[in-house]
């Protein structure tokens, strides 16, 4: 019984041990990864262009140089009558008439424009011959136009715009005059705040008279805010009256 009983557990030994090893013989199943998808292409850039006119007043047989700069364009095309031009670059114009320029900018990123105007004025009148009657005083007086603002404004507005065309005109004729723009406030406000405002329209008035072709080294400015009112009664007509860049001769 004793051996009977040894025999019997060698054989279920031998027989666990086979299915042991047929166990630790097969082979597993490996799953691949998916694969991995490809990347998005990168959208092209999209072109710029900065452009611009100086100056952008001009009188009746002056010239103006249109500028411009581009990025990632393969086209560009200036319109009226200049056509194909590089990807930067400049070019003498001398309209007979108010004109607007307009580049346009293309590449595979897209397309942009931008506007430049040139106004062109009549030409100037003679200067006076200086045994003229009046004094160069009051040809400035005559002449020179200030620039009014809306309240708590800096901006040039379409009243302004014509003074100041105007006065520009008059300095041009006149390159030996030198000019100080005084920046005005109403009363409204504190006194700090009226000083930066009127240096603000002092030189928005400056900017502009540059834009129309008067040399910037002729012209200084200086706010005296709320201090030096032109009328000193508390309503809007007076108040309107003191809102301005005024204009005197530099001695």
């Amino acid at each position: 019984m004793l051996i009977r009983s040894h025999l019997r557990g060698a054989i279920l030994c031998g027989i666990l041990g086979l299915a042991l090893l047929a166990g630790g013989c097969r082979k597993e199943t490996v799953t691949a990864p998916p694969p991995i998808p490809p990347s998005p292409p990168v959208p092209a850039a999209r072109p710029t262009v900065t452009f611009e006119a100086a100056p952008a007043f001009i009188q009746r047989g002056e010239s103006s140089t249109l500028k411009w700069s581009s990025t990632n364009a393969a086209q560009l095309n200036i319109t009226p009558g200049i056509g194909s031009v590089a990807a930067e670059g400049s070019t003498r114009v001398s309209p007979t008439e108010s004109t607007t320029y307009t580049i346009t900018v293309s590449g595979p990123g897209g397309s942009a424009s931008e506007s430049a105007r040139i106004t062109v004025g009549a030409s100037p009148p003679p200067a006076p011959p200086r045994d003229a009657a009046l004094t160069i005083e009051e040809l400035f007086r005559a002449n020179v136009f200030d620039a009014y603002f809306d309240y708590d404004k800096a901006d040039i507005r379409a009243d302004a715009r014509e003074a100041l065309a105007k006065t520009a005109q008059f300095l041009r004729a006149q390159p030996e005059i030198r000019i100080v723009i005084e920046g005005h406030c109403d009363e409204r406000g504190s006194t700090e705040y009226n000083l930066a405002l009127g240096a603000r329209r002092a030189e928005a008035a400056r900017q502009f008279l540059v834009s129309l072709g008067v040399a910037p080294g002729r012209m200084e400015t200086v706010s005296w805010g709320k201090e030096r009112p032109f009328c000193f009664d508390s309503h809007e007509g007076c108040w309107q009256t003191n809102r301005r860049g005024h204009f005197v001769m530099a001695r």
